[in-house]
């Protein structure tokens, strides 16, 4: 029998462990559960390590937003707490898993149908979305299901998610061409806004004066429309520009080097 292998994610303990002890008398389902986002990238990393890598993610869509909830933990089903590495929010989690091992089908769990949320998650990688109180047998269909590559989602949440991939998918065209006018130094010095750089960063980083960097930020901000670095970062992230790669050093990489 080939075995499925499905790692809850839920930083409310019981419903994590309920959850997971449910899954776990399925006779093709094997489960793990894990208390917080940074807990489960290392259940995620071991397994892949050990050649063993899980086959499905059910994230929390509101990882991180409330307070762990005491309860008995069944032995069998034990859940893996954060520790001290910092909170990672469900749709974020979606993202670095679909990133660092794309094998994986990542599901969101949610109290509430959000069409706004759900397509975000979509956008970030997930295969579906699901309510938190639907049937065992409606999320194991969905378990299987996303294993043979379909995206499921409550029919109730279908015209509102077209809708807001659609509206995103006009704001990233828009963004684009925003972003296509900017120079190839305005472009580097927009990626080096992205990954959280400031002025003083950036003129390291490019070999350049501050006044230079200052001179390109404003043109960048005069070119996208907008008023603030913030505003910058967000209409780049909808183009999708990501932040500079800097060598181990701190400084950028030959590839990314550009004339003034």
């Amino acid at each position: 029998m080939v075995r499925i292998r499905v790692l809850v994610v839920d930083d409310h303990r019981i419903f994590a462990e309920s959850l997971a002890a449910a899954l776990a008398a399925e006779p093709d389902v094997d489960v793990s559960a894990a208390g917080s986002g940074p807990a489960a990238l290392r259940c995620l990393d071991r397994a892949a390590a050990e050649g063993r890598k899980f086959d499905v993610l059910l994230v929390d869509a509101d990882l991180g937003g409330h307070a762990h909830v005491p309860g008995v933990r069944p032995a069998a089903v034990p859940v893996s707490d954060g520790g001290e590495d910092g909170l990672v929010d469900g749709i974020s989690l979606v993202a670095g898993v679909r990133s660092g091992q794309p094998s994986v089908r990542t599901v969101v769990l949610a109290e509430k149908d959000d069409p706004r949320r759900a397509a975000l998650a979509l956008q970030a990688g997930a295969s579906g979305w699901v309510a938190k109180d639907c049937s065992l047998s409606r999320l194991l269909t969905v378990i299987r299901g996303v294993l043979r590559d379909e995206t499921h989602l409550p029919p109730a949440l279908l015209t509102g998610v077209l809708r807001e991939l659609t509206a995103a998918r006009k704001h990233r065209t828009e963004s684009e061409r925003l972003v296509e006018s900017l120079t190839p130094r305005e472009r580097e010095v927009l990626r080096c806004m992205v990954a959280g750089l400031g002025r003083k960063a950036v003129a390291e980083r490019l070999f350049l004066s501050p006044h230079t960097v200052r001179t390109h930020m404003q043109n960048v901000l005069g070119k996208l429309g907008v008023h603030s670095t913030l505003a910058a970062v967000a209409l780049a992230r909808r183009a999708g520009v990501g932040p500079v790669d800097l060598g181990p050093a701190g400084r950028i990489m030959p590839e990314e080097s550009s004339s003034a």
